[in-house]
């Protein structure tokens, strides 16, 4: 997992942006749809000079870009459509958390997109900006995330195309979002299977896999809170006479979203638990065998503690011992020990003692 590092360093020029991430050497591309109910006009690698005789005011217009390492191009685009540069900054710096802004009658909105790899999450933020009748997203990479979403577009299922574009950004949120879910299962797979291994083969690394699937659910969970903020901010504008780039009906859509964030803060919840069971089991289980153990050792030494006694007091050779000198005396001092050790093996099972 890529842990997000504060980037230390005051900048001279407020307004200079830099991107933070580390799909340096991804070139950007631009698609473009233009839609509405009647009709969809699809731009794959357009260029930001031909725009403008592709976008209609009058139809829904979503610009998806992939590839944030050019900063001239997010320059350019930011001057061209007058988007603050505090947003673009925001845009191009991924350290920062999930939240939602308004500010000169548009929307901005990012995300952290989490999935699972083999090293453990995969970490891309994606950005949304929304104006009416523009809906502009920015990705760090090319990625299917919104596949089927261009599908029900080119096919018109569902009502996407009837709707405005806060609707569209309603399916992108679901979409990304949808990684959490995948992102948390693979998790929960991965927990399953240390809980398996604690009680067939119980091992000291076990812990270590404890502690990183547990960094794993914290990583998930403080990605998931900003976005529960942020979607709760987005109901809270409801109310707004202000500022309606969302219209009313879809308020409604966001709140699923709201309610989704909420569901997926009770499940790494109860992964968390579950984690820390797994590791309260291990130690109780630990200490169970170590008593065992114990209890080995301390039957054993007290079986043999009474044989002791009686070798000692005949191995001090005083000369007034008799029994020194009977011609039977080892015999039946070795008979005795012998009953003594049978007797107590007989009494300690009596006793359930092991």
């Amino acid at each position: 997992m890529r842990k997000l590092l504060y980037k230390k360093g005051r900048k001279v020029i407020p307004t200079l942006i830099e991107y933070t991430g580390k799909h340096e050497n991804i070139a950007p591309k631009m698609q473009l749809f233009v839609y509405n109910s009647d009709v969809l006009s699809e731009f794959e690698d357009i260029k930001l000079s031909q725009l403008d005789k592709h976008l209609d005011a009058t139809k829904n217009n979503w610009i998806n870009l992939h590839g944030l390492s050019d900063i001239t191009l997010i320059k350019e685009i930011g001057i061209k459509f007058n988007i603050d540069d505090f947003i673009l900054g925001d845009i191009l710096n991924i350290l920062k958390r999930s939240k939602v802004e308004e500010y000169n009658h548009t929307l901005f909105f990012n995300i952290k997109s989490l999935l699972p790899d083999s090293n453990g999450i995969d970490v891309e933020q994606i950005s949304f900006i929304l104006r009416d009748g523009f809906l502009f997203s920015f990705q760090e990479k090319k990625s299917d995330f919104f596949l089927h979403i261009r599908e029900r577009m080119r096919q018109q299922a569902g009502i996407v195309r009837d709707r405005k574009v806060d609707y569209l950004l309603y399916l992108l949120l679901d979409a990304v979002m949808e990684n959490f879910y995948i992102t948390i299962e693979s998790e929960e797979h991965k927990i399953d299977t240390v809980i398996d291994l604690i009680k067939t083969k119980p091992n000291p690394n076990i812990l270590e896999d404890i502690e990183h699937h547990r960094d794993n659910l914290n990583f998930l969970r403080r990605s998931i809170v900003p976005l529960r903020d942020s979607l709760y901010s987005i109901k809270s504008m409801k109310d707004d006479d202000v500022f309606n780039v969302i219209t009313v009906e879809n308020y409604s859509f966001f709140s699923r979203l709201h309610q989704k964030c909420l569901e997926l803060l009770d499940q790494i919840d109860a992964d968390l638990s579950s984690l820390e069971s797994a590791s309260s089991f291990y130690f109780s289980l630990q200490s169970h065998k170590m008593n065992i153990v114990m209890k080995t050792l301390t039957v054993v030494s007290v079986f043999f503690m009474p044989l002791t006694f009686v070798v000692g007091v005949y191995g001090m050779n005083f000369d007034n011992m008799p029994e020194l000198h009977w011609k039977y005396g080892y015999f039946y001092v070795v008979t005795g020990m012998f009953l003594l050790f049978v007797s107590m093996i007989i009494y300690f099972k009596r006793k359930n003692w092991f």
